[in-house]
């Protein structure tokens, strides 16, 4: 008896963890544009000379290895849901018994005049490395004699992945751009900038103060209370008309489902999938979405947190679902287990917080660090990172600061 296809769009941490999950029950294909997955959580550390860029990218294929998955580079053009069709860009149509949509996140610029054309987003290999090229090659410029220009960097959105790349700047401009060159280091300066009235509201009150002290303390100024009307070249103009210099915008605002769910002319909703709590999307029973492009509401109404353990366990969950119905059994709603949320501000600053429990500081920042290695796939990614982490902090310097964009 043929297995039912299983066509997977998107290697992120849903795609893959669906096709793992499905690979000895169903004949599965899983595509993807790039032949690699990237660690999304530790970019911020490649655009801050913190890690490799080679260290957070890991092949599909690797990822695959020991399963009967079918890999295949591609980009979808087209779906025709009623033949159960899709095609791929290069012409290729492809027959599926299930479509899984795990084509992840881009960056939501709300609106907002500039986003596109002066900030820089944070969901790329690519992208990390023109902020961290960006940066250093200012830098550089101000290295010369004579030069006496200052150099300000902007981050624009106050949760976790902000607060991270805030301190991340500070401690590579305190530190490694100090001792190479302080006249030219003690020009850079940090900010953060954030709609609400505190940084990483999803977290308590008192770790969101402790957070916003950690990065005082780091140097980074922090702006609460400040929305951002427009984003120029080389500075960012606020809702109250203030203007805030900024020579490198990283927009940590907010990401959407990529605009891929519109060629495919499936329901969208609130920027993601529309999506039923089974994760079928609406209208359809056999096209399931998971991770950052479904959009799935929790019990209060609030769509789910677009972060990796939603979407892998929305990838376990889809594998399931189809098993049951395959077997003639009903399909059942989902139901998020959060497990807690943690976010790193620097050296032994972190903060985490467990169904109520919140830890800060150095206990934080080691369970940050060790977490954060055992979902990095593969064994050299693991051992690259741990060495670069480990030189990082002994030598207080980081290896990284190269210029490496296209120019």
């Amino acid at each position: 008896m043929t297995k039912p296809h299983v066509v997977i769009l998107g290697a992120g941490f849903g795609g893959l963890t669906t096709a793992r999950a499905m690979s000895k029950d169903f004949r599965v294909t899983l595509i993807d544009r790039h032949n690699f997955q990237t660690f999304l959580p530790l970019l911020y550390q490649v655009s801050t000379a913190g890690l490799a860029a080679d260290h957070v990218a890991y092949p599909v294929r690797g990822a695959l290895r020991k399963t009967d998955v079918q890999f295949r580079m591609g980009v979808p053009q087209s779906l025709d849901a009623s033949a159960n069709q899709l095609t791929l860009e290069d012409g290729a149509v492809i027959d599926f018994d299930h479509l899984v949509v795990a084509l992840g996140s881009t960056t939501s610029d709300f609106g907002i005049p500039g986003v596109m054309e002066n900030a820089r987003g944070m969901k790329s290999v690519a992208e990390a490395l023109a902020i961290r090229s960006e940066v250093m090659r200012a830098y550089e410029a101000m290295c010369v004699p004579g030069n006496v220009d200052t150099f300000d960097i902007a981050i624009v959105g106050g949760g976790p992945t902000g607060v991270e790349m805030a301190g991340a700047f500070a401690e590579l401009i305190r530190g490694p751009l100090n001792s190479d060159y302080s006249a030219a280091a003690q020009r850079i300066k940090v900010s953060i900038i954030e709609a609400g009235p505190r940084l990483v509201p999803s977290f308590s009150e008192s770790l969101s103060r402790r957070t916003q002290a950690d990065l005082e303390k780091l140097g980074v100024k922090v702006l609460t209370d400040t929305a951002v009307k427009e984003v120029l070249a080389d500075s960012i103009v606020t809702t109250t008309g203030n203007a805030i210099a900024a020579n490198t915008t990283v927009w940590a605002a907010g990401v959407k489902g990529v605009s891929a769910m519109e060629t495919l002319n499936l329901p969208i909703a609130r920027g993601r999938i529309d999506t039923q709590l089974s994760l079928q999307v609406v209208g359809h029973d056999n096209i399931w979405a998971v991770g950052d492009i479904a959009g799935v509401a929790n019990a209060e109404g609030y769509l789910l947190p677009m972060v990796a353990p939603v979407a892998m366990q929305q990838g376990r969950f889809v594998a399931k679902q189809i098993a049951a119905l395959a077997s003639g059994k009903a399909v059942e709603n989902f139901v998020y287990k959060d497990k807690g949320s943690m976010a790193t501000i620097g050296r032994h600053k972190a903060i985490v917080e467990v169904k109520g429990i919140k830890i800060s500081g150095a206990v934080a920042w080691l369970a940050w660090l060790w977490l954060h290695l055992f979902y990095i796939l593969g064994g050299r990614n693991k051992i690259g990172t741990m060495a670069d982490w480990t030189w990082n902090y002994l030598t207080f310097d980081r290896g990284n600061r190269h210029i490496m964009d296209s120019m």
